[in-house]
């Protein structure tokens, strides 16, 4: 598949994604660079901000399987995973399949379940694969994690550790709609629309999930020179010895940014990184890996607001 190819493909999911999605063409992008980088994304919404219906027009357009897991405080690691089942024909132990072996799972209110069930997720976030009684299982590909938390309400939830968010390589932040978004919502349900039937919507698949390899392979040649390189390893320092945060971003962190800027560049038709790909992502990327100091949480920032002073402090590279 050739870059030229990717962004065709990249222009009719997001033609497509409008016949559902409104005013939410940003969120929607970012989704489908997480998918081809091969990263996961973590939303973050008050309820009714359409979290949901995102993940399966996403799983919808590139005929992947969709499965939804609804995380609560009872949810256990073999609820996900699966569990051993003993076979009296065969006299062996064979695994029954959680909802995880599935290729875009919804970890809806993840936060809701308890740390136990989460750490479940980080070796299939991390490796594509989960280890049950020493056996290694390899997950479906692509393998994608959108999950879903509310901002707002924290009766009854789990924080996520520092561990568990930093397997996201986005975090999304999905506000209240506008109001000419919101009256096209009303129109399309007035109309007949319904969230739960989305074929009846007339969206169509645009691309198979066998196809996803090829994509990634295409997106590889993206040209990255070494002034970026050394703009995203400053970058990362920067939220290191920031007055402001108490704990940076990792390697890891930085790598995603690289690997994100490499896919978003292609998604724009070009076959070289800019620093303003770098700069675009770095707060999606970011923004759920800092731990800010109390002093700059005392004097209203958030994570954004820093990362800006951040990137505002760096030279970009010409």
């Amino acid at each position: 598949m050739s870059l030229e190819e990717l962004r065709a493909w990249s222009r009719m999911a997001q033609a497509e994604s409008g016949k559902v999605l409104v005013g939410l063409e940003p969120h929607f992008e970012l989704m489908l660079t997480a998918l081809l980088t091969g990263g996961h994304v973590l939303l973050e919404g008050v309820p009714g901000t359409a979290k949901t219906l995102m993940a399966k027009t996403l799983a919808h357009l590139v005929e992947a399987q969709f499965t939804r897991v609804q995380f609560t405080p009872d949810l256990m690691p073999s609820d996900l995973l699966g569990t051993s089942v003993f076979d009296m024909a065969t006299g062996r132990f064979n695994l029954k399949r959680g909802p995880l072996f599935t290729q875009v799972l919804l970890a809806d209110e993840i936060n809701r379940a308890p740390a136990k069930t989460q750490s479940a997720l980080l070796e299939a976030m991390e490796e594509k694969q989960i280890n049950l009684d020493g056996v290694r299982y390899e997950l479906p590909q692509p393998f994608m994690v959108v999950a879903t938390q509310n901002p707002v309400e924290y009766e009854g939830t789990y924080p996520l550790p520092e561990a568990q968010l930093d397997r996201f390589l986005f975090k999304v932040v999905v506000s209240y709609a506008t109001l000419e978004s919101e009256v096209e919502v009303l129109r399309r349900y007035h109309n007949g629309f319904d969230a739960h039937a989305l074929s009846s919507a007339g969206l169509q698949p645009v691309f198979s999930a066998e196809r996803l390899s090829t994509a990634r392979a295409a997106i590889r040649s993206v040209v990255v020179e070494d002034g970026i390189l050394t703009y995203i390893a400053r970058l990362g320092a920067a939220t290191r010895t920031s007055p402001d945060i108490l704990l940076g971003v990792s390697t890891r962190a930085a790598t995603w940014l690289l690997l994100a800027s490499k896919t978003f560049a292609a998604l724009q038709g070009r076959d070289f990184v800019t620093p303003d790909d770098v700069k675009f992502l770095a707060t999606p990327a970011w923004r759920h890996r800092l731990v800010l100091r109390p002093e700059a949480e005392i004097e209203g920032l958030d994570a954004d607001a820093v990362l800006l002073r951040v990137l505002s402090q760096i030279e970009v590279p010409r």
